[in-house]
């Protein structure tokens, strides 16, 4: 039988919560499964996300050509809305009217939904995957997580044929406690090294742009402007240091954006600090600066800093789940606790002082980050789905 007789008989799922989950963590994964299943996705393509609604059109536009079946689903990000019930409905349905060989969903509410409807309608799915991004409750968690989020994955695990974990913190505690058939650890969603590698960017052009001073010292974060990212500990970090030679670029929107432009305002950081709103040109950006800084308090394993990696940057972030499983202290850059001004302040300054230590970290990254990248992680992939 060829491929494209194949593909019309098998059929998969792709299921996020909102729809930017789906162009920037799903498309490898999507792409693979394309090659042997007619590909439906599934998500929320109507809700506020840290994505432009421009880029929103566009990534629906971008999948019909490949001809991926879309289809919207009332999904909410808060696991007790009520219109979750209406989502649930629609997935049910969905797969209802298809016999799906693979499902594969993302994130805690699809996931809930999706495994829950799965369950419920026996023999129209062969196989349920979930990739859980960073579960809610870890290491230092509120427990209003645990009492949330735990006891839901402790359930739903028995309706999981794989549960794929992308940190060493969360696949240590599912397999203990969780009751999938199979989980497994796979690192990330898959860089791809060389492109990073070919981008070239003239720096002052680009600083031009920016509106940035050509000797500038230039400190960058990736993220949505929300309260996990916390973007905040690195402008008061900045404020601390009175160094008017070094500027903080975040590439990113959201909800605390009036918040951060009034703790920019009355730190007097109006110069320095810039946000840049969403861009479509990070790659390039990586390129310019001089370290990435990622301050969360919760990641699974991000996949800007896995970027800022592959881009040769050294690298000062939260010590948490995650980002220390991709930077080793000292080596590829400083993890420091995430409510630690003054620890950001002087690593700032610790690479601000020493050109050495940051080509030093930068290479190591870049040493580091090819054991995360895209190829690995399809073959991992593969294996999974049984391509």
């Amino acid at each position: 039988m060829k491929m494209s007789e194949i593909a019309r008989h098998k059929k998969a799922l792709v299921v996020t919560t909102v729809a930017s989950t789906l162009d920037q963590f799903c498309m490898n994964d999507i792409n693979l499964l394309q090659k042997k299943h007619k590909v439906y996705v599934a998500a929320n393509f109507m809700l506020g996300n840290n994505t432009s609604k421009e880029r929103v059109v566009e990534f629906q536009s971008e999948l019909q050509r490949k001809e991926i079946v879309v289809k919207n689903i009332s999904f909410n990000r808060s696991p007790i809305r009520l219109n979750n019930l209406k989502a649930y409905q629609e997935i049910k349905k969905l797969i209802e009217e298809n016999s799906f060989d693979i499902i594969h969903c993302h994130t805690p509410v699809a996931a809930m939904l999706v495994r829950l409807a799965a369950h419920k309608i026996k023999g129209k799915v062969h196989k349920v995957i979930y990739t859980a991004h960073g579960f809610h409750f870890y290491k230092g968690a509120p427990i209003k997580n645990w009492l949330l989020y735990y006891p839901v994955e402790l359930i739903l695990s028995k309706y999981t044929d794989v549960l794929i974990t992308i940190n060493k913190e969360d696949y240590v505690r599912a397999g203990k406690s969780f009751a999938a058939k199979k989980v497994t650890y796979i690192p990330g969603v898959g860089i791809d090294n060389k492109k990073f590698k070919q981008i070239t960017v003239n720096k002052n052009t680009k600083y031009r742009e920016l509106d940035l001073p050509e000797n500038a010292f230039v400190i960058l974060s990736v993220g949505e402007l929300n309260k996990n990212k916390n973007h905040e500990a690195i402008i008061k970090a900045i404020s601390k240091s009175s160094n008017s030679e070094i500027y903080y670029v975040i590439c990113g929107q959201g909800v605390l954006e009036g918040y951060l432009k009034n703790l920019i305002t009355n730190s007097g950081l109006e110069r320095q600090v810039k946000l840049l709103g969403y861009r479509t040109d990070i790659k390039e950006i990586y390129k310019v600066v001089d370290v990435f800084v990622f301050p969360s308090f919760r990641e699974g394993l991000s996949v800007a800093l896995m970027e800022a990696m592959a881009s040769g940057l050294p690298v000062i972030c939260s010590d948490i789940r995650g980002n220390s499983d991709l930077i080793v202290e000292g080596q590829g850059g400083y993890l420091v606790n995430a409510n630690n001004i003054d620890r950001f302040s002087n690593t700032i300054e610790e690479l601000y002082n020493s050109f050495e230590k940051r080509v030093s970290f930068g290479k190591y990254n870049l040493r580091k980050i090819e054991s995360y990248s895209v190829a690995i992680v399809e073959e991992k992939m593969k294996n999974i789905y049984k391509l």
